[in-house]
């Protein structure tokens, strides 16, 4: 085939699946189709529901190319997640859904075999976060069905399995709080090789390589060209992260919204990481550790808004930031900068609809900031995914960093890293407007309160005044 310019880019997210079509010309997003991806509840397990999944992507395909030929397929998911695969590429168990907390019913066990933080870079996480955990209670609690497994495989690479046939694994996700790689050595985790793992792990590839084309019988089904690739895909995060790689001079950060706000910096400040605080070595898509922090930021957005449309203006940031009313953290427990405190509202009785996005916007662009400070971020920070789109948010992140804030212009960044996989030189993207922290020192002094107010939330010494909801 010709060199590859328009790709099929298949996103599982937790929330949304896509499969989006890239032109590698202009580096657009010319085509999209969406479907909202839960988890079964049902025995034996929760789990994803891949056969409903995998009848989208093969849909979502064949009719994308009836608009556009699709010369190349990507692909790019959710972390903390893997599959367990017999020599037929069959599932030997469902994908575990990571929020069930049926790891933890092993922890002391599972704590006794894990590596520690300083081999690894993974903190030790609650539910199915850390997926050696999924697999190490997969392996206690269906000994039969795991013993058919002839192949431990991360996410994106399943699906590149069922699409090419060539079983493989890569770096972005075998190194995203895993507990399963050694990001400074490059090579499985000791906890690996203590369980006898190895074994089952597919071959490590790069993410860019070509595993091979599309499989006969869905090139049939889909009307692709038999000869299109099936690249090996990546991380949705690192996926994020990788036109900034290619194009951009560090020091900078690149923060990736969606259900979780991934924030990662490349060539920041030195500085020792907390995994008490959910901080955590991801490996780029280049195989180089990168420092990076997280929380459930969209999760949280979702629930705050309760997935409604908002409305607001100049006069509602105003008067926000004039009285000055806070939310602090944090409203998903377990995970982020604050994975025990309890979320309060703060002198925020009566917040009309647009004041209240407003507190909840500069919630999250604190909390963001909260997570760059912990990873050493340094130079312009770079807004990927849905949270670009909010402008308080934009403002707020750059007035409590000092540091410019670019919102991306396009609409999911993981769509086009993932594309650019395609592409062994990489381009740059589309820059959005860049952000220079407000002269208004009213968001400053927000920023500071807000501080101020989280180091003393839940201390009952403390007079911070409080309210429970708004």
């Amino acid at each position: 085939m010709s060199t590859p310019q328009t790709i099929a880019v298949i996103d599982i997210g937790k929330t949304n699946a896509k499969v989006a079509l890239v032109d590698l010309a202009t580096l657009d997003e010319v085509a999209l189709r969406r479907k909202a991806n839960a988890p079964l509840r049902q025995a034996p397990y929760p789990h994803h529901d891949v056969e409903a999944l995998w009848t989208f992507i093969l849909n979502s395909l064949a009719e994308l190319n009836r608009e556009r030929r699709i010369d190349a397929i990507s692909i790019t998911t959710h972390g903390a997640t893997g599959a367990l695969v017999d020599a037929a590429g069959e599932l030997v168990l469902p994908v575990l859904d990571y929020e069930y907390d049926g790891p933890e019913r092993l922890a002391t066990e599972y704590d006794a075999v894990r590596a520690p933080f300083a081999e690894t870079g993974t903190p030790r996480l609650p539910a199915g976060l850390n997926l050696g955990a999924q697999f190490f209670w997969q392996q206690q609690r269906f000994p039969a069905e795991f013993a058919k497994a002839s192949a431990m495989l991360m996410y994106p690479q399943y699906w590149a399995l069922r699409l090419s046939g060539i079983a493989a694994n890569e770096v972005t996700s075998l190194g995203c709080h895993t507990d399963l790689w050694n990001p400074w050595k490059a090579d499985f985790s000791s906890m690996v090789d203590r369980l006898d793992w190895r074994r089952l792990m597919a071959p490590v590839r790069l993410a860019k390589d070509r595993l091979g084309p599309i499989l006969p019988a869905l090139a049939a089904r889909t009307g692709l060209d038999p000869r299109t690739p099936v690249l090996c895909g990546l991380h949705d995060s690192n996926a994020s992260l990788l036109p900034h790689l290619l194009a951009d001079a560090p020091p900078f950060s690149v923060v990736s919204t969606g259900t979780w706000v991934v924030s990662m910096a490349v060539g920041g400040k030195k500085i020792e990481l907390d995994p008490a605080r959910d901080t955590l070595v991801n490996v780029n898509a280049l195989g180089d550790p990168v420092p990076s922090a997280r929380f459930m930021g969209g999760r949280e957005f979702s629930l705050l808004t309760d997935g409604k449309p908002q409305v607001w203006n100049d006069s509602d940031i105003a008067a926000v930031l004039t009285r000055r009313a806070l939310l602090l953290p944090s409203t998903q427990q377990g995970s982020g900068p604050f994975p025990h405190r309890t979320a309060q509202w703060v002198d925020a009785d009566a917040l009309s609809p647009g004041q209240r996005f407003a507190v909840i916007s500069f919630y999250l662009a604190l909390m963001t900031a909260t997570c760059l400070e912990l990873i050493g971020g340094d130079g312009p920070t770079t807004v990927e995914g849905p949270f670009a789109q909010n402008q308080p948010f934009i403002l707020m992140l750059a007035a409590a960093t000092g540091r410019p804030v670019i919102a991306s212009e396009t609409s999911t960044g993981t769509s086009i890293g993932a594309a650019l996989l395609a592409e062994a030189d990489g381009e740059a993207i589309g820059k959005g407007a860049q952000r220079e922290a407000p002269i208004n020192s009213a968001f400053g002094d927000y920023a500071k309160a807000w501080r101020t107010a989280s180091n003393h939330a839940n201390d009952p010494d403390s007079n911070v005044s409080q309210q429970t909801s708004a």
